[in-house]
């Protein structure tokens, strides 16, 4: 018999919270009748400045089952939590949340950037992507490199050895989830891969806070760019100095020097 449910919450504090995070946007978007595309990250949203939608994208999901899919195989990998004997632990789980989040976010958006440009599939213009499953085959694919031996419960319905997980996943879900992103699962892979491999590494809670940081200023910004969110407290006001010299000009008009009318003007927003 298995341990309660209350001892496994308590054994993967950040698996529950995230779970309990996506299940609560959930019921969010469904109960104000929002839609994926409001949401989900696309290429010419991307292009517009939508950059907000890199983070609201993958803790978004349009339908139950599309949730439940996706955090039964996050409840499965919250065991990264309790493997800090190989060097992962909770520290780790958190900072390369993160990562994983930001990166295939901005990896997804540079596939669509090279199909829809380079190879003019003009398809990927009108994918938009929603769901935590990046992440998730992310972190199936860490620990098919760092615990190669375990199995892993795939989405509930599958029990495979986690070395075979993150291409058999993707697979399976291209074929009985025909609209799964198969370009976001498989960014949520290769950044897997190269957290592995240490060809991203060294983050640490200082590294961890200032991305974070970083994440939550273009959020903000990109959200008031857009025009998505009015954030009114961040207007920067017009500041006359009266001790600043006046120029006449032959019309008789008086106009202040300001700033903004000297070279290398920069422009803040």
């Amino acid at each position: 018999m298995g341990k309660p449910l209350v001892y496994e919450i308590a054994e993967k504090p950040v698996t529950s919270s995230l779970i309990a995070l996506c299940s609560f946007i959930w019921f969010y978007i469904q109960k104000k009748s929002i839609g994926y595309s409001q949401v989900g990250l696309s290429y010419d949203t991307a292009v517009d400045g939508h950059y907000w939608r890199i983070i609201t994208s993958a803790f978004s999901h349009i339908s139950v089952i599309h949730l439940v899919f996706n955090m039964t195989a996050l409840w499965s990998l919250g065991i990264v939590e309790q493997l800090g004997d190989i060097g992962l632990g909770i520290k780790y789980y958190v900072h390369y949340t993160l990562v994983l989040v930001v990166l295939s976010g901005v990896l997804v958006l540079v596939a669509y950037h090279v199909l829809i440009r380079r190879f003019k599939i003009e398809y990927f213009r009108r994918v938009t992507a929603v769901g935590y499953s990046c992440v998730v085959f992310g972190w199936m694919t860490v620990l098919s490199v760092k615990r190669p031996s375990m199995r892993m419960n795939v989405f509930g319905v599958l029990s495979l050895p986690i070395s075979f997980a993150p291409f058999e996943s993707l697979i399976f879900t291209s074929i009985i989830v025909p609209q799964a992103s198969f370009v976001g699962h498989l960014a949520g892979i290769l950044v897997g891969y190269a957290i592995s491999w240490g060809l991203v590494h060294g983050m640490n809670d200082y590294w961890a806070v200032s991305l974070l940081w970083w994440v939550v200023l273009v959020f903000i910004l990109s959200l008031k760019r857009s025009g998505t969110y009015d954030f009114s407290f961040l207007e920067i006001e017009p500041v006359v100095d009266s001790s600043l010299p006046s120029i006449r000009f032959p019309e008789g008009n008086v106009r202040t020097l300001q700033m903004g009318a000297l070279p290398g003007t920069i422009d803040v927003v």
